[in-house]
């Protein structure tokens, strides 16, 4: 089992949640062509459940994972929380001890390894602000999930 390093959805999904307009409309064109499926979004929230909803939502609208298949929304999950902790520094708690997020979001999938038979894997990138529920007391903050489906 080997990474191919011109497959890292990862990188591909923190360079999507970073950039805007038509680089990322660029980039969205790469991810396909390399038979990926990626999608992105905005969600602001003291709520852990509504990032994880809206992640979700967005990533079924955009046929990323299947509705029916448990696996698939297990997989999606684990990588939201994953990338939630990097945001949240460890602490998955937000509004409980008065934080709030404002995040961009992207989910990408595909095959990052040489060998096919390791199947499909899902990046969740998450990139925005958080801080006190008071405009302008906010920080920058970012986070990376990576799960296999």
């Amino acid at each position: 089992m080997s990474l191919n390093a011109g497959r890292r959805i990862g990188k591909y999904a923190l360079q999507l949640v970073l950039l805007e307009g038509d680089e990322q409309s660029l980039l969205i064109d790469r991810i396909e062509q390399l038979g990926f499926k990626c999608c992105y979004g905005h969600v602001g929230a003291m709520d852990t459940q509504k990032i994880v909803a809206a992640i979700e939502t967005t990533s079924k609208k955009h046929g990323l994972i299947q509705t029916g298949l448990y696996r698939e929304s297990h997989a999606l999950y684990h990588a939201i929380m994953e990338a939630l902790y990097g945001v949240t520094r460890g602490q998955v708690q937000l509004g409980a001890v008065l934080r709030t997020v404002g995040l961009s979001f992207s989910v990408v999938r595909g095959r990052p390894y040489v060998t096919q038979a390791e199947g499909d894997w899902i990046a969740v990138a998450l990139y925005g602000t958080i801080g006190a529920p008071v405009k302008g007391l906010e920080h920058e903050t970012v986070g990376l999930g990576i799960n296999h489906i």
